[in-house]
């Protein structure tokens, strides 16, 4: 059995992808997970493998009955929950004018709202604890735009908005927000997990257009490697002082960097027109 000292995850998106590298790596370490997927079956293997620290549910993050049941599950099954792992999610391709309504919807409903609503649910139970490490798997994708994957862009940017006031918000409870910004890794994320618009419009073709050539070659050759990923992400759960960004992969690190030189080019070669706003201190009463 699990010592007292063990850690309590609740990780969404356990069956694949970053959830399952993490799921693995967290229950062969010792710590106890909740692990949960749309199809919980795929997740029978670790549940028979670690019967006395893993538990597998079915969760659709967009469905809040479901979400709170799985705290509840939880908290009826190992007491506590130490961190949660917002991980369900999936990336949409296309341009901003080729997205639907209902491809734009649907894509906020899982990445942005899912979480939001695991965070809503979670904030309970880790305030009564005083204690508690919520990690929102982001991307570099919400840190740095890119043509064909606006909509996407939009639910990580939001992701990282609610991320930052949050961890303002829950300091005084001793409860530590990570944003988790990966690059390219090796997982379904650009496989079988992309969702792709029904609309294309050839005029994108030199934009979002090369976008979609350039996934069609981009899967199973990334760089990343889920499992090391996984250790960064139970390294960040375990040190005093976590950082408020983990960036996973010189690629993604490359890109944030190179929009960081960006905007600070931008500041100063506009700072006269910037600070030019205000009123003029010789205003008569």
């Amino acid at each position: 059995m699990a010592s007292n000292n063990t850690k309590v995850w609740l990780i969404t998106g356990s069956s694949s992808g970053f959830g399952r590298s993490l799921t693995e790596a967290v229950l062969e370490k010792g710590d106890r997970v909740i692990a949960t997927a749309r199809k919980p079956e795929q997740l029978d293997d670790l549940a028979q493998q670690y019967p006395d620290t893993a538990k597998a549910i079915r969760l659709d993050v967009t469905d809040r009955q479901e979400v709170e049941s799985a705290i509840h599950t939880a908290i009826n099954t190992f007491g506590r929950i130490d961190v949660l792992v917002n991980n369900a999610g999936y990336g949409l391709l296309g341009s901003i004018e080729e997205a639907s309504e209902a491809e734009a919807r649907t894509q906020f409903e899982t990445n942005l709202f899912g979480a939001l609503w695991m965070i809503q649910a979670v904030l309970p139970v880790m305030r009564e604890q005083s204690s508690g490490h919520i990690l929102n798997i982001s991307s570099v994708g919400g840190f740095t735009g890119y043509a064909g994957f606006g909509i996407y862009n939009g639910t990580k940017f939001a992701l990282e908005g609610i991320s930052e006031a949050l961890a303002l918000e829950v300091a005084p409870f001793n409860i530590r927000i990570t944003i988790v910004e990966p690059g390219s890794f090796r997982t379904d994320w650009a496989g079988r997990s992309m969702v792709r618009s029904e609309r294309v419009i050839d005029a994108y073709a030199k934009s979002s257009g090369q976008t979609r050539d350039w996934m069609d070659q981009e899967g199973g050759n990334q760089a990343g490697d889920p499992a090391l990923a996984a250790a960064a992400m139970m390294k960040v759960v375990n040190v005093e002082n976590p950082p408020q960004r983990l960036v996973l992969g010189a690629d993604a690190l490359e890109r944030i960097r190179g929009k960081l030189r960006s905007v600070a080019q931008e500041l100063d070669a506009w700072e006269q027109t910037t600070v030019n706003t205000a009123f003029s201190t010789q205003m008569t009463h």
